[in-house]
């Protein structure tokens, strides 16, 4: 983000706090439950927004160097993406040409070959099929057009994108849209993979990522942890396209006033979250980023799976591993090491778990409870109020993917 965007909203949001003031979208909504719960729009939602639709998978570092791959199945599709030894990221289906069995059987790894367990086909980490044992009396193949089966797949601006379907479009300008400087100044491409988090939980997936859509909970449901370092009800908003931009100050926005504005950074006063449509949520902080990447349970509109990944910077990963005297010597197993220092500064092993135990632990279990009601049938309506802006952003935008009429407003 450049930083007259970044001056430009610590100070809208220093304005707030003096004046006492919120985000105020001036209408209230009524929402359906049946969204949370119908298996029809559940169907149709899969559909559309998941197994045909451009989905991030990662970031840059998620594969870091030549050899490098990763496998998924969180759509529908058995997903293999790599990095070549020329250096472009590629996906396929992770299936053998031969009887489709599974030939990437790690989570993450650096492998230059694949190979099926069944029969051993082996393919190169660009999908080539380079291997036939007994091929002469398997039959005569051209092993050029029997590669792995190539998925539409795109790096850009550090963010691994693809597409679940082999004959997806993948229009990248379009969604990101006007959003896509911002992010590219961000440079994710520099930061650091530090594992990933499941929280599987009863709540359809829109109520999880509704978790995401306001800050007037923090001084209540989080007031021993995010309530601690954040100020409650104080939301600097911007919507791009289908997209969405929410900024909240942490407390330490108080120290900004008393430096020039030549040196603020969003970062040291506030927290800034993306939402990009679908289901994903970029929560930028301090020397960290964490995506939570929402899907549904295909099976059953009441479940949801939340994948969240952590990323860091490299800044952070040597500040935290100078803290316990490990000095230059810094890798993944060093940092997990690091425990609570007695200089206050916590490890960043403890930064991934507060905020993975905050999610699954406060905000989930409140929507546990949301879906119970849902489902009684009895509760036709929830309400977003007029301080909730990106809960009407996001919902009128996916019921309008869907065709579905507008949100209801509500007067009183």
């Amino acid at each position: 983000m450049e930083k007259p965007t970044q001056i430009r909203i610590l100070k809208d949001l220093m304005r707030m706090l003096d004046a006492k003031e919120n985000v105020d979208a001036g209408v209230m909504y009524r929402n359906p439950t049946s969204v949370y719960t119908c298996p029809d729009l559940a169907a149709r939602e899969w559909r559309t927004f998941f197994k045909g639709h451009t989905q991030l998978i990662g970031l840059s570092s998620d594969l870091p160097k030549p050899g490098s791959y990763l496998t998924l199945d969180d759509f529908g599709v058995p997903v293999l993406a790599t990095r070549g030894k020329d250096g472009t990221c590629r996906a396929f289906l992770n299936v053998c040409r031969h009887r489709g069995v599974q030939v990437a059987q790690g989570e993450k790894g650096t492998q230059s070959a694949f190979s099926c367990p069944f029969h051993q086909w082996t393919y190169s980490n660009q999908g080539d099929l380079i291997a036939i044992p007994d091929e002469q009396q398997f039959g005569e193949i051209d092993k050029s057009c029997h590669g792995l089966i190539a998925l539409p797949m795109e790096e850009r601006h550090g963010m691994l994108w693809l597409h679940p379907d082999t004959d997806g479009v993948m229009n990248l300008e379009n969604m990101l849209g006007a959003l896509q400087p911002e992010l590219a100044n961000w440079k994710f491409e520099n930061l650091v993979a530090m594992g990933q988090t499941t929280i599987a939980m009863r709540l359809n997936w829109k109520l999880a990522n509704d978790t995401f859509g306001e800050t007037n909970h923090f001084d209540k449901l989080h007031k021993n942890t995010l309530g601690r370092i954040t100020h409650a009800s104080c939301l600097n908003y911007e919507t791009f396209g289908r997209n969405h931009r929410f900024v909240f100050p942490r407390r330490m926005i108080d120290e900004l006033r008393q430096t020039p504005e030549a040196d603020w950074r969003l970062t040291d006063g506030a927290t800034t979250l993306y939402f990009l449509f679908p289901n994903i949520q970029f929560i930028i902080g301090n020397g960290s980023i964490n995506i939570v990447c929402l899907y549904p349970d295909p099976e059953d509109p009441n479940r949801s799976i939340s994948k969240i990944n952590h990323y860091f910077t490299k800044g952070a990963i040597a500040a935290a591993a100078e803290i316990e005297g490990h000095g230059d010597n810094v890798t993944s197993e060093t940092v997990y090491e690091i425990s609570q220092s007695d200089t206050g500064i916590p490890s960043l092993n403890a930064i991934k778990e507060v905020f993975n135990s905050t999610i699954e632990q406060e905000d989930y279990l409140m929507g546990e409870t949301t879906q119970r009601a849902a489902e009684t049938g009895m509760m036709e309506h929830i309400i977003f109020g007029r301080n909730e802006p990106a809960l009407h952003h996001y919902h009128q935008t996916f019921r309008a993917a869907l065709q579905m009429p507008p949100l209801e407003e509500m007067s009183g």
